[in-house]
């Protein structure tokens, strides 16, 4: 019996240290750091390949203020000690590569539309954070952070109407 018990106990250590050094406070970091940096990104790609002059100048919007947005969040981790991810998901990085491929309108339209849902998903989890999020630096962020986030969706989705881009 105490064999079994000792046993039991090694086997759910590193289940323990993993659970300490992962907290889910950590995943809202991640998602924004990757999230951020896909945007940044992306408006470089933007501006560069744009054919509107809207999707160029959104473009440079992008770049300078989830630049900013990033490089508090970078602070921010650091104070915590929480290693931030150093490039986008592999969902997000896929995307950006879909989108070198694409050229005038097509990369337009697509940008476009991703931007849309881009935004719509990181106020979705930027609103939950704030609302309920367990680490306060975080719900300040993501409170913080917000207005841009929603000033974006909106800026977004006025270029979408006036080029007669559906989002779906």
């Amino acid at each position: 019996m105490m064999k079994r018990l000792t046993s039991l106990l090694i086997m759910s250590v590193p289940v323990i240290v993993y659970a300490a050094s992962h907290s889910p406070d950590d995943s809202f970091y991640k998602d924004a750091a990757e999230g951020g940096m896909a945007e940044v990104e992306q408006g470089k790609l933007a501006q560069d390949k744009g054919q509107s002059a809207a999707v160029r100048e959104f473009g440079a919007r992008m770049v300078k203020d989830h630049s900013a947005a990033n490089d508090k969040l970078k602070a921010l981790a650091a104070q915590k000690g929480i290693d931030l991810p150093t490039s986008p998901s592999m969902g997000e990085m896929a995307s950006t590569e879909k989108l070198k491929m694409l050229s005038g309108d097509s990369f337009d339209k697509s940008y476009i539309k991703g931007m849309i849902e881009d935004h719509e998903q990181d106020i979705a989890k930027f609103e939950k954070e704030a609302r309920s999020g367990k680490d306060p630096d975080a719900r300040a962020f993501a409170s913080a952070t917000l207005p841009t986030l929603k000033s974006h969706l909106s800026m977004i989705r006025s270029i979408a109407a006036n080029a007669g881009i559906d989002k779906s």
